[in-house]
């Protein structure tokens, strides 16, 4: 595990092409796919119903694509801290893949790839590609271009 610290938003630039990580890792649980499924009403079989999946095409039930993208949001300060700011905002998401499944019992990490680094409406916006791997799988689970600007304090 590591994490990049930086004291500013301006150091953003110096980091542009570096990839940061890995993340630490954590196991995607039945509940907390369940709970994804209350949350956004989609109860498909291959998510909740462990019997069922488990003679289906991936032998257990599966997180949610955009589970797995949300936990962006998880793994990104994990990898990397932006110091000497009033506050940071998700501006967004661009180019989102989910190349190979992620079922129960996974455990994830990520790693961030900084692809860009610029001014914008007073703030510096980076977009930082994460790439969400289950262990032990061939493909990542995720790949996303996740957008942050950040203010300075």
């Amino acid at each position: 595990m590591t994490k990049t610290v930086i004291e500013s938003p301006a150091d953003l630039y110096d980091l542009v092409g570096k990839t940061l990580g890995p993340s630490p890792s954590m196991e995607i649980t039945q509940e907390r796919i369940n709970q994804f499924a209350d949350a956004t009403g989609d109860h498909q079989w291959i998510h909740i119903d462990a019997e069922k999946a488990a003679n289906g095409p991936f032998g257990a039930t599966i997180a949610h694509g955009y589970l797995t993208m949300s936990l962006a949001a998880k793994f990104m300060p994990e990898i990397i801290e932006v110091r000497g700011i009033a506050m940071g905002v998700n501006y967004g998401t661009e180019k989102t893949r989910f190349p190979s499944p992620v079922t129960v019992g996974s455990k994830l990490s990520a790693t961030g790839t900084v692809v860009s680094v610029e001014e914008a409406s007073g703030g510096i916006k980076m977009i930082l590609r994460i790439v969400m791997q289950a262990e032990g799988a061939e493909k990542p689970a995720c790949i996303v271009d996740a957008i942050s600007v950040y203010f300075p304090a």
